[in-house]
């Protein structure tokens, strides 16, 4: 008897260190489905998984995507990585709003995925855990994600939150001309006819201007000829706020001195710019409908019909003028010098266009899978067969002797469709990686629009300021969040009208002005450049 209970004990004994054993191993990942080498293959290996993964993605409608689930790139990456997905697709129209539902109900997927999450609602549900922290998968798996933050060192930063997480990857296109967008345009035979060089200084714009006004340039005997046009409510087509003849007098939109966040709205050299604009519409040299008038209208004075009658514009591209119109007539003016010396260009440098591209959730049976199956996107290969298609069909290898946008031999060179809408790639939906030598690589048709914006950006980049520095993208609390929700629209609805007012006469720019002032303060500029200070200081102080 007492043997028999002795090897019961010894058996008992054994059974609990086994099962202790295990438990280690379990805890360790030996063992563990989402543990290390168990699902996964080694970073950078394909497929990606050891047997087949399923993945739900939450996506808002693409529309010139036919159908994701039939999508020949779905198709291919799935047969690549050995990931199936599950799509969940929103109206893209309401994707905002059913974000916010399906956030708060907390049924939610795996991954959503280019939903325009904001900085502070991705900071909010990372920190809550419904998001997941990224680090360690970067650290562990992220062969593509380390690549990229090695060579371009300003995505980790913008997309790093000041407790040092990350909670999303991004989309990266680092687009030359769109980081100096503020462009002025004049229509060079106009110049030549005139035997006028480019202007330099705020005043020979003034003289050129003038010139065009007082001469029948058009040669149709009337005095049509408008020397200068803006657009209402345009990418970079405003005259002041921020605009490229605000520039020379004070860098036109919220910036960064020295640390400090200068807002210019109420700023002396503001309203040295204004009775600088003032002037000039009082001398018939703006076009009264730059502060009304939409896109269609703007084009309507680019390409009049029989004669030329815009003499000069704002634009960040040739928006006024169509390719195969009179585009090419038209050439940049660099930075103008203003009247204390100031020459500077307006920068935009953030090359990631949607910093929560792609969000792991904490509903994911298999993060590491996402993360790997987001990772490989940046390879250049993948990015090329997400964004632009297949080789042969959307795009092809150029002949020796294509030059790129760069002046370099061509790497690849697109093919025109007939129609937009297609089924061979996801049209920028999902994690990329497209950066300045890539998307410089590409062949350009004679006449192209690219060619034109790259070489006259390059005119614009030696103005570059050293001390002026434009304002990084910022995450903020949820309360300042919210406070500025507040403020932003009606400040910016209020210094945008007010611009045009003092502009046109309207108002009286001496007599308005403290008035003007007030209101800012009222509506809440202090507190506004608040919010941004503290977000600057919490990320970079």
């Amino acid at each position: 008897m007492f043997k028999n209970k002795m090897l019961f004990l010894l058996l008992l004994i054994m059974f609990v260190m086994m099962t202790a054993c295990s438990n280690d191993e379990n805890a360790s990942g030996e063992g563990n489905e989402s543990g290390s080498g168990s699902i996964v293959t080694a970073p950078g290996e394909f497929p990606i998984v050891e047997e087949k993964v399923e993945l739900d993605v939450l996506i808002p409608a693409n529309s010139i995507v036919e159908d994701f689930e039939t999508n020949e790139f779905t198709k291919w990456y799935e047969e690549k990585t050995g990931v199936h997905i599950n799509w969940e697709i929103i109206p893209y129209e309401s994707q905002q709003e059913q974000l916010n539902l399906i956030l708060t109900s907390g049924e939610y997927p795996d991954v959503i995925m280019d939903m325009g999450v904001g900085r502070s609602q991705l900071r909010l549900y990372g920190e809550s855990g419904s998001f997941l922290a990224l680090n360690d998968l970067i650290d562990e798996y992220g062969v593509e994600t380390k690549k990229m933050f090695e060579d371009m060192p300003l995505v980790e930063d913008v997309i790093t939150t000041p407790e040092g997480d990350i909670f999303a990857l991004p989309q990266v296109n680092e687009c030359y001309h769109c980081s100096m967008p503020q462009k002025l345009w004049v229509y060079e035979p106009w110049l030549e006819e005139l035997g006028m060089d480019i202007p330099t200084t705020t005043e020979e714009y003034k003289e050129l201007l003038l010139a065009i006004k007082n001469t029948d340039l058009n040669g149709n005997g009337k005095a049509d000829e408008i020397p200068l046009s803006g657009q209402y409510n345009g990418y970079y087509t405003s005259l002041a706020t921020p605009g490229f003849l605000m520039d020379p007098f004070i860098y036109s939109d919220l910036h960064i001195v020295d640390g400090e966040v200068i807002a210019p709205w109420n700023k002396p050299e503001y309203k040295e710019g204004l009775a600088y604009l003032r002037d000039l519409y009082e001398e018939g040299l703006i076009y009264s409908g730059s502060f009304t008038q939409s896109l269609e209208q703007f084009k309507q004075l680019g390409e009049n019909p029989n004669e030329p009658i815009l003499g000069t514009a704002v634009s960040a591209t040739v928006s006024f003028a169509d390719v195969n119109g009179r585009m090419n007539d038209y050439v940049v003016i660099p930075p103008l010098e203003g009247p204390s010396g100031q020459r500077i260009t307006h920068s935009v440098p953030n090359p990631v266009t949607r910093p929560a591209e792609f969000i792991i959730t904490n509903k994911a049976k298999h993060p590491e899978v996402a993360f790997r199956w987001a990772d490989a996107m940046y390879d250049e290969g993948i990015t090329m067969r997400s964004v632009l298609g297949r080789e042969g069909e959307e795009w092809f290898t150029p002949e020796e002797g294509v030059l790129a946008l760069n002046g370099e031999q061509a790497s690849y060179e697109t093919i025109k469709l007939d129609e937009p809408v297609q089924n061979a790639h996801w049209s920028q939906t999902g994690p990329s990686l497209r950066t300045k030598e890539f998307r410089s690589s590409r062949a350009v048709p004679e006449g192209d629009l690219e060619t034109k914006l790259w070489e006259s950006t390059e005119q614009y980049e030696p103005y570059l300021s050293d001390s002026i520095e434009p304002i990084p993208p910022l995450f903020f609390s949820q309360e300042d969040s919210n406070e500025m929700a507040k403020i932003e629209q009606s400040l910016t609805d209020y210094y945008e009208e007010m611009a045009a007012a003092f502009i046109t006469g309207e108002s009286d720019l001496d007599k308005d002005w403290d008035e003007y002032i007030n209101n800012l303060q009222q509506i809440g500029l202090d507190e506004y450049v608040n919010i941004y200070q503290r977000a600057y200081d919490e990320k970079y102080k």
